[in-house]
């Protein structure tokens, strides 16, 4: 299984051949960095850790910084691991970019979701609530949570009045529209979880059963452009940006 870290940047909307609007989320996703590898014949599973986003040194503690400088690798705010079996074909120091995928794959999108404080059983559970008539005492409240005969106590579990939100939330199987590798963004049909600018984690949709191989981006030497390397031994180089690329809500 394949998967990188990213952000959501917001939703738009894109137009297809026939000129029908979708509703797309876009997500920048990566470059990532690989910062450390897990074997099942050393850890007990096959992982890969990645670190993504920028951080300033002055805001990192002292152990953040000797981790990134003793990998050779620039200091970056998150670190997630990604369980995948082909953890093998990477190694410390690779860059992984929004190229693993390709229009038209599906994927499962990780968040966290808005956070809405404390709220009632009717925001939160859906709750019906009570009537509105004339002396009615009903209203939004859940009413009754138990019996006094038995089993003279209340279920643990039941749904009540609480905090909402703020929780890990996966949407699954939403599929790629459009790729824009030059800029590292994705556009993905429907809604994804969380705020903007917020942490997102993007992976091969598990219930679709298709595995690619990684391709990673070594670090270049001194006056050539980076080889973009497949487990299939396949290389190319990889496209220089062009200012001319348009972004989803320009078309």
């Amino acid at each position: 299984m394949l998967g990188l870290l990213g952000k959501k940047i917001g939703m738009t909307q894109i137009f297809d051949d026939k000129g029908t609007s979708i509703p797309v989320t876009v997500l920048e996703v990566g470059p990532c960095m690989v910062t450390a590898v897990r074997a099942k014949n050393r850890e007990g599973y096959s992982a890969v850790q990645l670190a993504f986003g920028e951080k300033k040194v002055k805001r990192a503690r002292k152990s953040e910084q000797e981790y990134f400088k003793k990998l050779n690798v620039e200091l970056s705010r998150y670190l997630r691991e990604i369980r995948t079996e082909k953890a093998e074909q990477l190694k410390v120091g690779d860059e992984v970019r929004v190229d693993n995928f390709e229009v038209g794959d599906y994927v499962d999108v990780i968040g966290t979701s808005i956070g809405k404080g404390f709220q009632g059983v009717v925001k939160r559970h859906g709750f019906k609530g009570g009537g509105k008539s004339h002396g009615s005492m009903f209203g939004r409240v859940p009413g009754s949570i138990g019996q006094s005969s038995f089993p003279k106590r209340v279920f643990k579990g039941l749904k009540a009045a609480g905090h909402m939100g703020d929780e890990r939330v996966t949407v699954q199987n939403l599929k790629i529209a459009k790729i824009d590798a030059a800029n590292n963004l994705i556009a993905v049909r429907g809604a994804v979880p969380g705020v903007e600018d917020g942490l997102v984690i993007i992976r091969e949709a598990l219930k679709r059963g298709k595995r690619n191989d990684w391709k990673v981006v070594p670090k270049p030497a001194a006056g050539k452009n980076p080889v973009v390397e497949s487990s299939a031994g396949k290389k190319e180089e990889t496209p220089k940006a062009s200012s001319d690329v348009t972004t989803e809500g320009k078309e």
